[in-house]
């Protein structure tokens, strides 16, 4: 079985309530996440996990408040010696537009993503403003776009499951590591999600669902799951993997301790 090295490049931030990552706690908390592109590291295909944004703020302050350097999506690509004409394969947790907004640069490459993203992507609900069409409809049809109805192996050593936490399409990210089992979540949540604080696990919550979700109940077991399924979890956006290289290489051992 292959094994992976994973380097997170972090191709935008948003600001905006903390709510937003952890259902029902510390909301009216200012909170900055990073948006990562994940290059996968292990075969003779170079394979990213999403795309990030194309419009990226680069301030002093948003890389004070990741602990980590901004990049456009070339310059985080130029860091390992790649452009995006060299990716081969792009996995999608979901289709929300800061997750697929650089897709077009990616011209040669194969894309995953769930078949409900897509339903999703062409006729969003109205409460899911995160749906932008114009970024993936000229790829699906040029026939780019993989179409997923089920869970699938990519590459020996990474698998998509179907997590509808977050959306109805959601996939986490399985992979292959050579300390374990990784998995990078396919809804939007940080370490507290899966590590909370003392006052909510005095309440007999073993996690913290996504602030934004489809479901409240599944949001939970889903979180719970993956959490239960991997012996390295990886947020989607969880700020701590914004000053680090490699993973799980640069994870500490007690890493999901660190707040």
């Amino acid at each position: 079985m292959a094994k992976y090295k994973l380097h997170p490049i972090v191709v935008g931030t948003k600001i905006f309530d903390k709510g937003m990552m952890t259902y029902q706690h510390d909301y009216g908390k200012q909170y900055t996440i990073p948006i990562y592109s994940w290059l996968l590291e292990g075969s003779d295909k170079t394979v990213l996990v999403d795309t990030g944004l194309m419009g990226v703020i680069q301030s002093e302050d948003r890389q004070r408040a990741i602990g980590g350097k901004i990049y456009t999506f070339e310059q985080g690509l130029s860091k390992w010696g790649l452009k995006p004409a060299d990716i081969d394969i792009v996995i999608h947790t979901h289709l929300h537009n800061d997750h697929c907004e650089n897709d077009f640069k990616c011209v040669n490459a194969r894309f995953y993503a769930h078949e409900l993203e897509f339903e999703s992507c062409y006729h969003p609900h109205p409460l899911d403003f995160r749906y932008m069409a114009d970024f993936v409809e000229e790829l699906d049809q040029q026939g780019m776009m993989t179409h997923l109805d089920h869970d699938a192996e990519i590459l020996p050593g990474i698998r998509m499951i179907h997590t509808p936490a977050h959306t109805r399409g959601g996939m986490s990210i399985i992979v292959e590591t050579d300390r374990g089992v990784a998995g990078i979540s396919g809804f939007c949540t940080i370490l507290e999600n899966f590590y909370p604080p003392r006052q909510i696990t005095a309440m007999e919550m073993e996690v913290i669902p996504p602030g934004t979700h489809v479901n409240t109940y599944e949001a939970y077991d889903q979180v719970k799951g993956l959490k239960d399924m991997v012996d390295i979890v990886l947020p989607l956006h969880e700020p701590l993997f914004a000053s680090m290289d490699t993973l799980p290489d640069d994870l500490p051992e007690d890493y999901h301790e660190i707040r």
